[in-house]
């Protein structure tokens, strides 16, 4: 029932990216001198420029095999997924899933310090063993052919997914549309899991006129609004017509690769460019999940699926939760606002600095996190 699962590309499916990359027909030039209209194009052609000329995707074929992967099928859908066993023998299960437009390469600098802390200046008592499963449409999970995949779905796919591996007690965590899946695996509430953990609560403030607010839950609603406004046009997008962006997604290399840079931008506590921070190279090995597959339409199309009724979903969790917030998350709910929601809110710590790709930007406290709030569950 679980398969070893080892990746390698056909070396002419590379080739065939090469060659289109050295192909792109660019648009002009954007009409302003920063980034309110997308990605400018002068670094989009220095993406293109990497990608095709310096980029080993070998490299990440090697370190995803390294890791160990696995698929299993759960109601007919074959769930990809990694399973790092912790060499200490009392490592704690995690659950860890990822969102869009990450995948599990979101988590790449987390693995070697959560299951192996010793090695990494913390205390073997901390260790976890880790399993990251890709969404269903996403990296190299199957492409739902039906419209049962949401989100409840898949958060019953991963209680049979770890049950299957054989833990009888776990926890789980997530951002993104890992913080949708993991608040309804909690709702869910199967005996195994005991505690969740949320970098991007759903808990939506209120209006920012709202009397009794304070200023920082003022500033709070005002940037959401400010988000709604301008930043969420890939939403309304992928949430209404997925198919249609899909074909542009699918089909071109930039057309993919640039609908997931931007949002490096937009959403992380980066520096001037998504590069800065990341490198070019943990940011492609993310886009390439998307492109090898092609999953554009279908990974889209989970916001068709579930978008709206996770994001006005109001069912209370009474789970133990926990909750680390970045600063520059596109959704910062108070401490107070998330309470109402999630009924046993037992950890909240506001962090000084990172965004919404917090494993990826932070994974220094990420893993602190992690450690420090699971530590009352061993």
């Amino acid at each position: 029932m679980i398969r070893p699962f080892d990746l390698s590309i056909d070396q002419a499916d590379l080739d065939v990216l090469s060659r289109r990359l050295s192909e792109v027909r660019w648009p002009e030039k954007e009409t302003v001198d920063d980034w309110s209209q997308g990605v400018p194009l002068a670094q989009a052609k220095e993406l293109c420029d990497y990608w095709c000329n310096t980029y080993d995707w070998r490299r990440c074929e090697r370190m995803l095999n390294g890791w160990g992967q696995f698929k299993t099928e759960i109601d007919g859908l074959d769930i990809h997924f990694l399973h790092i066993k912790s060499h200490e023998p009392d490592a704690l299960p995690l659950l860890l899933t990822h969102g869009w437009p990450g995948s599990i390469i979101e988590f790449a600098k987390v693995i070697g310090p959560l299951t192996d802390p010793a090695a990494h200046g913390g205390k073997a008592s901390d260790a976890f063993d880790l399993v990251i499963p890709s969404i269903p449409g996403y990296g190299f999970s199957g492409r739902p052919g039906d419209q049962s995949w949401g989100v409840d779905h898949i958060a019953s796919a991963w209680i049979t997914l770890m049950r299957r591996l054989g833990y009888r007690r776990f926890v789980a965590q997530g951002g993104d549309w890992g913080s949708a899946i993991t608040t309804e695996l909690a709702i869910q509430r199967p005996p195994e899991c005991v505690a969740i953990h949320l970098n991007m609560p759903l808990a939506f403030p209120p209006p920012p006129d709202t009397p009794g607010l304070t200023p920082e839950e003022v500033k709070a609603a005002q940037d959401h609004i400010d988000f709604v406004t301008t930043g969420t046009g890939y939403s309304l997008l992928q949430g209404t017509r997925p198919q249609t962006i899909g074909y542009a997604l699918v089909d071109s290399p930039m057309g993919q690769a640039t609908w997931i840079y931007e949002k490096f931008k937009a959403w992380a506590d980066c520096a001037e460019t998504p590069q800065a921070s990341f490198g070019w190279d943990a940011l492609l090995d993310n886009i390439m999940l998307y492109w090898l597959m092609g999953n554009g339409a279908s990974a889209g199309r989970l916001y068709w699926q579930s978008a709206h009724a996770s994001f006005t979903d109001t069912r209370k969790v009474t789970l133990p939760t926990g909750c680390s917030i970045f600063p520059r998350e596109m959704l910062r709910p108070s401490r107070r606002m998330v309470a109402e929601r999630y009924t046993n809110l037992v950890y909240w710590n506001e962090l000084p600095c990172g965004g919404h790709f917090a494993a990826m930007e932070q994974p220094g406290l990420f893993v602190d996190e992690m450690r420090t709030y699971f530590r009352q569950f061993r």
